[in-house]
């Protein structure tokens, strides 16, 4: 009786591109920027437990980030706000986890997700790492965002949003809305043209 190749396991995903994305070994050239808007765009934040007619998803939030981190800083390059567009990429394969959860999977999840990052970063000819400036500035634009999905849309009291992300920055915020799934796609496909036409 012939035995298994434990290395032979299946762990691809078939992306409506037709692409086959393996998970545990992602080539870049299975990586397209539709197939991300598309996971993204279905993919909910604070898993599903927001207000409103539809999810709010990540494609939204990707955006979000990207226009918070123009309030925060002057003169960002376009590959600059790519890099921050991207900042939840892999989660159009292996979706949101809420930070809770994250910290109780452990280092299995963080490692995945930095091996499928690293070839979105490939994929897009992106730096393999961001510099610990932009890193900062994606993290300070991401709980800024956090924060106005909190009290805008979570159900959070202000008090509550300030303890858990801190105070918001003295800076004009974007309003915070969700859309629908396919309109969440286009906004997130039309800020990456827009970036990457240059």
């Amino acid at each position: 009786m012939a035995t298994k190749n434990p290395k032979s396991k299946q762990a691809w995903q078939r992306m409506l591109s037709g692409r086959r994305l393996d998970i545990l070994n992602p080539s870049p050239l299975d990586i397209e920027i539709e197939d991300i808007a598309h996971g993204l765009s279905r993919v909910a934040r604070w898993n599903g437990q927001t207000s409103g007619p539809h999810a709010f998803t990540v494609a939204q939030h990707s955006v979000l980030v990207v226009d918070i981190m123009g309030k925060l800083t002057e003169n960002l390059s376009p590959q600059d706000l790519v890099v921050g567009l991207l900042h939840d990429a892999p989660e159009y394969v292996i979706g949101d986890l809420i930070s809770p959860f994250k910290r109780a999977v452990g280092a299995d999840y963080k490692t995945l997700e930095d091996s499928l990052m690293a070839a979105i970063h490939l994929r897009f000819t992106l730096p393999a790492k961001p510099t610990q400036k932009l890193q900062k500035l994606i993290k300070k634009a991401d709980t800024t965002a956090a924060h106005l999905e909190a009290i805008n849309l979570a159900g959070f009291h202000y008090d509550d949003a300030v303890l858990a992300f801190g105070p918001l920055p003295e800076v004009p915020l974007p309003q915070v809305s969700s859309l629908n799934p396919n309109q969440a796609k286009e906004l997130f496909l039309d800020r990456f043209q827009e970036l990457t036409n240059f």
